[in-house]
């Protein structure tokens, strides 16, 4: 089975965003890490991951109280942080290039708690009006929701101990770790579904669809 043909034409891409606070309407972007999920032999697996720091739009604030959960220095010179409309096209193409290359139909965005980051990219597109969003337009993963059924937990740190997979407190709230270690969840809910019940049905008419 491809990954097309596992989710409906869909490619599984895992993201994480890093804010200045809790409204998108209000808050700076600061990160977006991303994990592309892909087939390894039998198994869910990310088969690439990238992430890039973003400089805050400047009508949008940023809490002091952010910055410390987080850890991210805005005034780091090494940052390389990039203007937001820059963070999200280059975003975008590489996650258009990976649905071209799995024979997909568009990307689905999958997320722990997946309505905020859903939420702050709908904003940041808006803002900077980015054109040719891969994303499915409202329709999300939410490892919290599947973390709640599989493993009885919805925070991701315990999520992840429950699941057996390492996590490092030092390391989370950075956008690349804590995407690392969602990816890592999620494919462990999704092989383990896979052991127990078999995989779906798949779907070659979306496939079909992609190759067209």
């Amino acid at each position: 089975m491809t990954i097309a043909e596992r989710f409906r034409g869909y490619l599984p891409v895992v993201v994480d965003l890093e804010t200045g606070g809790f409204n998108a309407d209000e808050h700076a972007l600061l990160e977006i890490a991303w994990a592309v999920i892909g087939y390894e032999g039998d198994e869910l697996a990310v088969v690439d991951r990238g992430d890039l720091a973003v400089a805050p739009h400047p009508d949008m604030r940023v809490e002091a109280a952010a910055l410390a959960v987080t850890g991210i220095n805005l005034e780091d010179p090494d940052r390389g942080a990039l203007d937001e409309r820059e963070a999200m096209l280059t975003f975008f193409r590489t996650i258009r290039a990976a649905v071209k290359a799995h024979h997909c139909t568009r990307a689905i965005l999958v997320a722990h708690n997946a309505a905020f980051d859903h939420g702050f990219l709908r904003a940041a597109i808006a803002r900077s009006e980015v054109k040719r969003d891969p994303f499915h337009p409202f329709t999300s993963i939410d490892t919290a929701s599947l973390a709640a059924l599989a493993l009885g937990h919805t925070v991701l740190e315990t999520s992840c101990r429950r699941a057996e997979i390492d996590f490092d407190k030092s390391q989370a709230h950075t956008a690349a770790y804590d995407t690392d270690r969602t990816a890592e969840l999620f494919c462990y809910i999704a092989n383990r579904w896979n052991s127990a019940f078999g995989p779906p049905p798949a779907d070659p008419e979306a496939v079909e669809q992609a190759q067209q």
